[in-house]
């Protein structure tokens, strides 16, 4: 499997997992927005945005996104960014394909989550440090 959709899938099932658990540790001051619109090119590809905050990551940290369409129990990773936990708000842009392509020009459910990767013995465990679900509008580019 390539690299690049093995991310998005390593943060997509992190992203779901958030959902599940909850970021329980996190700080209050560590947050994730995502834009109210994203984009589709006419090759399916889509492009989500948004801002983060995080602070004190021990490991490497990522923002990644989710989107889905339709049915409320399927959605789909889409991209991961590298994450700067310095306390500073910055921006994130993550853009991937889903094949086929399911998602249509309207509205769409989008999950953004900034999740660090702790080393946990032999394991990296995922640390949630914000999450945020919305609804956003899928315009065609």
């Amino acid at each position: 499997m390539p690299v690049r959709p093995a991310l998005a899938a390593l943060f997509g099932a992190a992203a779901l997992l958030c959902t599940a658990v909850g970021p329980a540790a996190a700080d209050p001051s560590e947050t994730v927005t995502v834009d109210p619109t994203g984009t589709i090119a006419s090759d399916g590809t889509v492009t989500l945005s948004g801002t983060y905050r995080c602070t004190g990551a021990s490991g490497p940290a990522f923002v990644s996104s989710s989107i889905g369409q339709g049915d409320p129990n399927v959605e789909h990773g889409i991209g991961g960014t590298l994450a700067q936990c310095d306390g500073a708000e910055h921006h994130w842009e993550n853009s991937g394909k889903v094949t086929p392509n399911p998602f249509k020009a309207g509205k769409v459910r989008v999950q953004a989550t900034v999740t660090e990767l702790r080393p946990g013995g032999l394991l990296l465990l995922p640390a949630f440090h914000a999450v945020q679900g919305k609804d956003v509008k899928l315009t065609k580019k």
